[in-house]
Formats: C-alpha cells, sequence, structure tokens
C-alpha cells in the first residue's frame, strides 16, 4: 500500500474516532451554525490571502527566472485552492499549478520548482509565527514550546551547513551533490535574497493572519466564547495540523482542534463544531478556483 493511501486512511480514521467519541451532533451543530455573515468574512479573507499567496509564488518564480504576471498568478492560485479543498492529498493544486506554469514557461521542472519553494517558504514562515505565538500566549503545548523552538533553530543551522558545505569524495560530481548545489541556487536565487526574501516574509504573515482570523471567526460562529488571545494558538496550532496529508481538507483538522479544544478547556466538541464551520468556509471562499477551472476547460475545447 502507497504512502498516499496510508495518509487517507489515517485521516478516514481521524473522522471515524471522532465521530464514535462525540457522535455526529458536533458535526451536525457545525454545518447548522454556518451563516452568510461567516461566509462572507471568509471571501473577503479569501482574496487577501489569494492575492498574497500569489505575489509569493510571483517573486519566487522570478527568482528562478520564470515571468508570471500577477493576476495570472491569482488565478491559477484560487484553482489550486479548490482542487486542494476538494480532492485527497491537499496537494493536487499544487502540483497542478506547478505543471500548468512549467508548460506555459515551456519548463516543466522548474514551475515544480517554483511551486515547491514557495510553499516551503509559506510553511516556515508559518511554523515560525506559530512558534513566537506559542511561545507568548498560553496554550496546551506552552511547556514544549521552547523544545520546539531550539529544535527548528537546530534544523535551519543544519540545513544551512549541508546546503554550505562542499563534497567530499566525489569532486561534486555524486547526484546527492548535484541535488544540493540546486537547492543551494535556488534557495539563494529564488528565497534567500534582498528582493526576495521580504516580499515573501510579509505576504506569508499576511497570509497565516488571514487564516488565523478566518478561524477565530469560525470558532465565534460555532459558540466559542473564548477570548482572542486564547483562541489564536489553538488557531495556529489547527493551521499546522491542517497541512498533514487529508481528505479535501477533512481529517487531520478535525483531529487537531478536538483534541486542541479538549485540552484547552473548551471541549472536543466545539472544537470538531468549529473545525467544521472552518471547513465549510474555506470551501465557499475557494469557489472562484472552480470558475477559473471551468473557464480554462472551455477556452481549452473552444
Amino acid at each position: 500500500m502507497t504512502t498516499r493511501r496510508w495518509a487517507h486512511l489515517a485521516a478516514a480514521a481521524t473522522l471515524g474516532v471522532l465521530v464514535w467519541r462525540v457522535g455526529t451532533g458536533p458535526f451536525l451543530d457545525g454545518l447548522r451554525a454556518v451563516d452568510g455573515r461567516a461566509l462572507a468574512a471568509a471571501s473577503g479573507l479569501a482574496v487577501l490571502t489569494t492575492v498574497c499567496c500569489a505575489w509569493r509564488w510571483r517573486t519566487v518564480a522570478g527568482g528562478l527566472g520564470v515571468e508570471l504576471p500577477l493576476r495570472t498568478a491569482v488565478a491559477a492560485y484560487y484553482r489550486s485552492l479548490f482542487l486542494n479543498v476538494t480532492l485527497p492529498g491537499g496537494v493536487v493544486g499544487d502540483v497542478h499549478r506547478g505543471i500548468s506554469h512549467g508548460r506555459e514557461s515551456r519548463d516543466v521542472g522548474l514551475g515544480l520548482r517554483a511551486v515547491a519553494w514557495e510553499r516551503s517558504a509559506g510553511q516556515a514562515v508559518q511554523i515560525l509565527l506559530t512558534i513566537a505565538v506559542l511561545l507568548v500566549l498560553p496554550s496546551p503545548v506552552r511547556a514544549v514550546a521552547p523544545l520546539v523552538a531550539v529544535a527548528v533553530l537546530g534544523v535551519v543551522v543544519g540545513t544551512a551547513v549541508i546546503i554550505r558545505s562542499r563534497p567530499a569524495g566525489t569532486g561534486g560530481r555524486s547526484r546527492w551533490a548535484r541535488l544540493r548545489r540546486a537547492a543551494g541556487r535556488d534557495l539563494r536565487d529564488a528565497v534567500l535574497t534582498r528582493r526576495a526574501w521580504a516580499p515573501i516574509a510579509v505576504a506569508s504573515t499576511l497570509v497565516v493572519a488571514g487564516h488565523a482570523v478566518t478561524f477565530v471567526i469560525a470558532a465565534r460562529t460555532a459558540g466559542a466564547t473564548a477570548p482572542p488571545d486564547q483562541l489564536l494558538p489553538l488557531a495556529l496550532l489547527v493551521l499546522v495540523g491542517a497541512a498533514l496529508p487529508n481528505i479535501g481538507g477533512w481529517g487531520p483538522r478535525e483531529g487537531v482542534t478536538a483534541w486542541a479544544f479538549a485540552a484547552a478547556g473548551l471541549g472536543a466538541s466545539l472544537g470538531v463544531a468549529t473545525a467544521v464551520v472552518y471547513g465549510v468556509m474555506v470551501f465557499v471562499a475557494s469557489l472562484p478556483g472552480a470558475a477559473v477551472l471551468l473557464i480554462t476547460w472551455l477556452r481549452r475545447d473552444a
């Protein structure tokens, strides 16, 4: 059985365990709680986050020497988000985005590398922001947050050493040496240059903030009355968990939310309801991507 199938089974098992432990009530409560104001807020915030993601992608692609107009990037990113939240795995849209852009620029490998570095840079900023918030605000994992911070610092330093070190014994001709040089070159040209790292950091920060606010709105819609400084760390924990392999966005997100809310004393049932509200909000906010996908198909068939 492939790793992808194991991941899908794990996501399905997570949902099954939640239904067994809390019942179907919280799932139905979340669906009933969704209202027009929450959906409008999610759609508005999605415009901001999608434009910022597209800006980040355009910056990284430019560093790799590939032109990418912002308007084109925004449309492609919306399409990518829609595919990610409707298809298993959570990364199908990103792969499609990289291949499509690569074909347009006549270099599929370069297109996929641009997407990979763009997503990696965004997730790196997200992890750093999450650790910073967890170090300051109370959360279920505050006791281990310093250890996580040290571990992340060690990974950053180790990665820098590996990339900068010279290959030994092979004259730099081994496959590993070539990959290491290519990764280091991509990082320097597309992510760490003076013209790239600042836009990437700003765009990624705005994306994380937009998603966190969306989650807080979902929690309020589901009935949570906890103050924002208690909900924010939970939101960031859930966003990290939501990046795990899933089934159309569902599975790990609901599991992490249920655990985080229970550990914070808010109740696993409220966590599940919040995750359901958030999932519906994200899906509705991604619907412009369905329109982009339809238009692309119609133009292709014309």
